[in-house]
């Protein structure tokens, strides 16, 4: 049997955690979980695009970012990706040990490294980036033009 944490004083039941009022809009709800199956759907859609090379979306993610802006310092990586430095040096350790990034001393600042796609990330970031796109096709080719825009502007919104 599930139990919650039980905070002193408190007791959980089904209607204090999700209260039903007359000032409830189940949209909210079934917005959240409607979002919650489009994301599910969609990463398990590139989970099996990527499966032949190997990488996570997040690998993927990162080597795309170095093919369209060239050598990048690990620092502006992180702010690219939106995640922690620390998180885009395991990220770049993985592509590296894989072969299709290479890091080398930043020719303005010898303290710092930059990293740069090798010739075969590049070959490889290509198909990657063919794959995904493919897989967001298929989930997103059913709407139509002017939804798939308005969708596209309410998702920037919402990231931002």
């Amino acid at each position: 049997m599930l139990r919650l944490p039980q905070h002193e004083g408190a007791t959980a039941s089904a209607a204090t955690v999700f209260p039903v009022t007359a000032d409830t809009d189940s949209t909210e709800d079934g917005l959240a979980e409607a979002f919650r199956a489009v994301t599910r759907r969609l990463r398990h859609r590139t989970g099996e695009a990527l499966a032949p090379w190997d990488v996570t979306p997040g690998q993927s993610r990162a080597l795309g970012v170095l093919i369209r802006h060239g050598a990048l310092r690990l620092s502006a990586l992180a702010e690219h990706l939106r995640i922690a430095p620390r998180s885009a040096t395991e990220v770049v350790d993985d592509l590296e040990t894989r072969g299709l990034v290479r890091r080398r001393p930043d020719p303005a600042d010898r303290r710092a490294t930059l990293v740069a796609p090798t010739e075969e990330g590049t070959r490889a970031g290509a198909a990657i980036h063919a794959a995904r796109r493919a897989a967001a096709e298929e989930l997103f080719g059913r709407l139509a033009p002017t939804d798939r825009e308005q969708l596209a502007r309410i998702l920037r919104t919402l990231r931002d």
